[in-house]
C-alpha cells in the first residue's frame, strides 16, 4: 500500500504540471527541426526575410564605433513610431522618441556636451547646446531624420531592415550547435572573415524564424544586437511643444 500511495503522488505531480517532465514520460520527444534538410545559407535567408517583414520590434545591444562603445535600446514599427534611449561613445545618455514622421531626442548634460555642435566645436560651443536643451527636447532637422547616420534612423524601420539586409552575409555560413535566446531555441549561423566573425541566431520557428541575436567579434566594430517583440505595436505621444527646440528654426535663423 505504501509503495502505491507513493506511485499515485508521483502520477498526480506528473498530471498537475503537464508538461511531461523527466520521469513522467516514456522516452525523450524532441520538436522537429523546422530547418532540417536546409543549408545554412538558406535558414539565413528566411531569417532575414522574415525580420524584414516585421511590422514592429525591440532593438538593443551594445557595439563600438571609432573604438568607442556605444548602448542603443529602443523600439520601432513600421508606423513611423519609435522609442528608446543611447549611451553615446564620448559620454552622456539620450532619450529618443518618433511619431507623425518627427524625432526629438532628450540628453543629459553628459550627452550634449560631448556631442554639441558641429565637429570641431570648441567647449564653449558645446557648453552653450548644453545650455540651450537642458531639460528640454531637440526636434531634429528633416535632413537629419531619416536614412543611414542621422538619428531619425533609429525611428525608421524600412532603413533598419534594409541595412540588416545588405549587412547580413548569405554565402559561405556554417550551422553550430543550437542554442537558446532568451528562452526560445535558435538554429546558430557563423561567417569567418578574416579576423572577423558574425554569429546569427535564428528563430527554430517554422512560420516566424526571426533573427533574435547578431553577435560580432574581433574586426573593428564589434557588438552584439538583440531583436524581441516582433509586431508589437509602438505607442508614443510627442512631447509638449514648449518643452522642445526646433533646432532646423534655429539654423535658419543662424543663417
Amino acid at each position: 500500500m505504501r509503495a502505491n500511495r507513493k506511485l499515485w503522488a508521483a502520477a498526480t505531480v506528473c498530471v498537475a504540471v503537464i508538461a511531461g517532465a523527466t520521469g513522467c514520460s516514456k522516452g525523450d520527444d524532441k520538436a522537429a527541426d523546422p530547418f532540417a534538410g536546409l543549408t545554412a545559407d538558406a535558414i539565413a535567408d528566411k531569417g532575414v526575410e522574415t525580420t524584414k517583414a516585421a511590422t514592429a520590434f525591440h532593438m538593443n545591444g551594445t557595439g563600438k564605433t571609432d573604438g568607442e562603445e556605444m548602448t542603443i535600446d529602443f523600439a520601432v514599427d513600421d508606423k513611423g513610431n519609435c522609442k528608446g534611449s543611447m549611451k553615446a561613445p564620448s559620454g552622456g545618455t539620450a532619450e529618443i522618441i518618433g511619431t507623425g514622421g518627427t524625432s526629438y531626442m532628450k540628453g543629459d548634460d553628459a550627452f550634449w556636451k560631448s556631442t554639441g555642435g558641429e565637429e570641431g566645436a570648441s567647449s564653449e560651443e558645446s557648453d552653450s547646446m548644453s545650455a540651450l536643451l537642458k531639460g528640454r527636447w531637440m526636434k531634429m532637422p528633416k535632413e537629419s531624420g531619416a536614412g543611414e547616420g542621422g538619428p531619425g534612423a533609429f525611428c525608421d524601420l524600412k532603413q533598419i531592415v534594409k541595412g540588416m539586409d545588405e549587412d547580413t552575409p548569405r554565402k559561405g555560413l556554417t550551422r553550430e550547435a543550437d542554442a537558446d535566446v532568451d528562452g526560445k531555441p535558435a538554429a546558430v549561423l557563423t561567417k569567418k572573415d578574416k579576423d572577423e566573425t558574425t554569429t546569427f541566431y535564428v528563430a527554430k520557428d517554422s512560420e516566424k524564424p526571426y533573427i533574435l541575436r547578431v553577435v560580432t567579434t574581433g574586426g573593428d566594430e564589434p557588438g552584439t544586437v538583440t531583436l524581441s517583440d516582433f509586431g508589437r505595436p509602438v505607442s508614443v505621444t510627442a512631447p509638449p511643444k514648449g518643452e522642445v527646440v526646433d533646432m532646423e528654426e534655429l539654423m535658419k535663423g543662424a543663417s
